[in-house]
């Protein structure tokens, strides 16, 4: 199957020597005349693009041609608008992304960006707006017109932020304390998301030369995620952008995949990435202060208007938000005030996952690794130069080792604050280590290159808690007893 984007441009008379500027659907058109989308027998799209903003263009497009509805639900549910589908339910889901950024945060991230990163954010929303455009049988359900700044929400989840981990539970409880039965509900809530609760993780394996038919570097990409989670691509640009992998519906990048010279693979990490700070609150004239050693701080506060749909109307809901400089609040412990912090860094994530997508070997990707915005991923690598990697988690706060992270801090205390972010060279990083293989299975990177494996005490525990399973030692057992793979 192969097609161009092409719509019928029809001639326009110019009277003055001044160029005039493309109208919106003028400029839809000009790049999609740019871009060819051709389809293998497995319908999987391949997007050939003049420059990178061509390609994001078209793979949006074919993306929305696949499934347009998971692109639409995952910036519903990023931007904070889930409600407006989904009803009362969902106002606290909302009321979790408004709590780490509103939208005027979202457009003040987009306008700091690079210029290059600028042009492929216009570049995804032109994409999913021409879609729309040229089927008009498609309805939207909440957003009808996609915006640049949009992918600031969406480069949290494994990229970035990963909100996902902070549950809605606490913030309903929180910012609603007043509503009837909550914490009975809050109870339902947790015991069905138990029932729902499905196996994740995934494997990740790579082998160099010497013990492959080739002689070259092989990786393996095994992610374990539902099947239509992220769907297959292949993206190619004139400005050296040709890769090929799983992209999450709605992002513009190949999140795990390879191009001609490096091949990425990400699984789940059980790095510790969260910090839950309890903080001393005092209410002074109307305003709330919290302790942070011999000071008291301003709590920021600040006003969200929730809407949410109940049979056919749609209404809303204000909410007056909270936050420390340690994050924004989003529960209480023992009647203390809780904040939250996470990795939330949407420029650089971004830049961090398409700068990944066109890199030549192992020294370029480490250095793309040191951007650190990478919450809870691990990266198993192999490079056409026959080099294999892992590193172990990418986002690591640095902590103070006299406090216990596992629990909840002291916020009042200033030395219990991250204190930067370690580097990789910090971090668990194994590179061509003497067995010849890597592998991570969600298992301890203490076994990932057998007895090359960095070792447990070299490390502070919240690099590494993840523990030791049975896809971890069957990996083992395979690769030390192979050769010759192809």
């Amino acid at each position: 199957m192969k097609y161009r984007l092409l719509l019928l441009v029809l001639p326009i008379l110019i009277w003055s020597c001044e160029p005039r500027e493309l109208t919106e659907a003028e400029r839809w058109e000009d790049t999609a005349s740019r871009v060819e989308i051709l389809r293998d027998d497995y319908g999987i799209p391949h997007i050939y693009g003049k420059s990178d903003a061509d390609a994001v263009f078209g793979l949006l497009y074919a993306q929305c041609e696949d499934d347009f509805r998971r692109v639409e639900r995952n910036y519903i549910w990023a931007t904070g608008r889930l409600a407006e589908l989904e009803g009362v339910e969902a106002i606290y889901s909302d009321l979790r992304a408004n709590l780490y950024m509103t939208e005027s945060e979202a457009k003040a991230a987009y306008e700091s960006a690079p210029d290059w990163l600028k042009e492929l954010c216009v570049a995804f929303a032109d994409g999913v707006n021409y879609y729309l455009a040229t089927h008009p049988e498609v309805t939207p359900q909440v957003i009808t017109r996609y915006e640049p700044w949009m992918p600031m929400f969406f480069s949290e989840g494994s990229i970035g932020g990963d909100i996902e981990q902070i549950p809605t539970r606490g913030i309903r409880a929180f910012y609603s304390a007043n509503e009837p039965d909550v914490m009975a509900l809050n109870s339902l809530e947790m015991e069905k998301e138990a029932l729902l609760d499905e196996p994740k993780g995934s494997n990740g394996i790579a082998i160099n030369g010497k013990m492959t038919a080739s002689g070259n570097a092989m990786l393996l990409i095994n992610p374990h995620t539902s099947f239509y989670f992220r769907p297959e691509v292949h993206v190619v640009s004139e400005e050296g952008l040709n890769a090929y992998g799983a992209v999450t519906w709605g992002q513009f990048f190949v999140y795990q995949g390879f191009n001609e010279k490096t091949g990425w693979m990400h699984t789940s990490t059980q790095v510790d990435f969260i910090d839950e700070f309890v903080e001393e609150v005092t209410e002074k004239n109307g305003k709330y202060e919290y302790q942070y050693g011999d000071e008291s701080r301003a709590v920021e506060e600040f006003q969200v208007s929730i809407k949410y749909k109940e049979g056919s109307d749609l209404k809303e809901r204000p909410f007056t938000l909270y936050r420390t400089h340690h994050g924004p609040i989003t529960h209480k412990k023992d009647d203390k005030w809780v904040a939250t912090k996470i990795n939330w860094d949407p420029v650089n994530a971004l830049i961090q996952s398409f700068t990944r997508t066109k890199l030549n070997n192992h020294d370029e990707f480490k250095k793309m690794m040191d951007i650190r915005t990478n919450s809870s991923n691990n990266t198993v690598f192999a490079d056409s130069e026959g080099n294999i990697a892992y590193y172990h988690g990418n986002f690591i706060p640095k902590r103070n080792e006299g406090f216990d992270f596992s629990e909840p801090v002291d916020g009042s205390d200033p030395n219990s604050d991250w204190q930067g972010l370690h580097t990789v060279d910090e971090s668990i990083l194994i590179l061509n280590p003497g067995t010849g293989w890597i592998q991570n299975c969600n298992s301890t990177p203490f076994t990932a290159a057998g007895e090359f494996s960095p070792k447990k005490e070299d490390f502070p525990f919240y690099m590494a808690p993840d523990q030791e399973n049975y896809r971890g030692i069957h990996a083992m057992k395979v690769l030390n007893a192979t050769s010759g793979l192809s």
